[in-house]
């Protein structure tokens, strides 16, 4: 079985203004670092193989502080795990988008990354290490959207579905299906 335990990025000024990051690289704030370096200490103790991580800044400091405090080998960035593209909408918050493009916003075509080729980014993500370290336990620094997609994708969001700052949200692949032990939990951050 192949575990992937999704990390979500920590928190940045953008987070915290409420902008769209999307690909454009943005780095972490204090407090997303401090969000790593308490998660990157709980994990301490654990049995995680190595760290891959989105290429995108925050993500890949993210990684990097966690396994700094960890001691989980950084495995290294790649690109399949970045961000959705949110197009035109990258770097507005919802009041300009809103104001720019009315209610139904999301429905228009603004150049964001559909859900399905999303989906398809994390498939060959996950295929790759299935087929080739079938029995990793891989975990991954990604971004809100991009694991959002994926779980849901999969049939494994849960009710709040919202993936937090530096949560971890913990999924298996056996032999027949995907299961998902653990989801976007901030235990950590307490």
């Amino acid at each position: 079985m192949t575990t992937f335990g999704l990390v979500r990025h920590g928190s940045t000024e953008w987070n915290k203004l409420g902008k769209l990051q999307g690909q454009i690289d943005t780095h972490l704030t204090e407090e997303g670092r401090e969000q790593a370096t308490l998660l990157g200490k709980k994990l301490k103790s654990s049995d995680w193989d190595f760290i891959v991580s989105s290429n995108l800044l925050r993500a890949h400091e993210t990684a990097e502080i966690i396994s700094q405090y960890s001691g989980i080998p950084l495995h290294g960035t790649d690109p399949l795990l970045r961000e959705r593209s949110f197009g035109e909408c990258e770097g507005t918050t919802l009041s300009e988008r809103l104001e720019r493009w009315g209610e139904q916003w999301r429905t228009q075509d603004l150049g964001m990354e559909q859900d399905d080729v999303l989906f398809a980014r994390w498939t060959a993500f996950a295929d790759e290490w299935i087929a080739n370290k079938p029995d990793a336990r891989i975990l991954v620094v990604s971004h809100g959207s991009y694991i959002g997609q994926a779980v849901r994708s999969l049939g494994l969001e849960e009710e709040n579905g919202w993936i937090t700052n530096t949560s971890l949200t913990i999924i298996h692949r056996d032999a027949n299906a995907w299961s998902c032990s653990l989801y976007s939990c901030t235990k950590h951050l307490d």
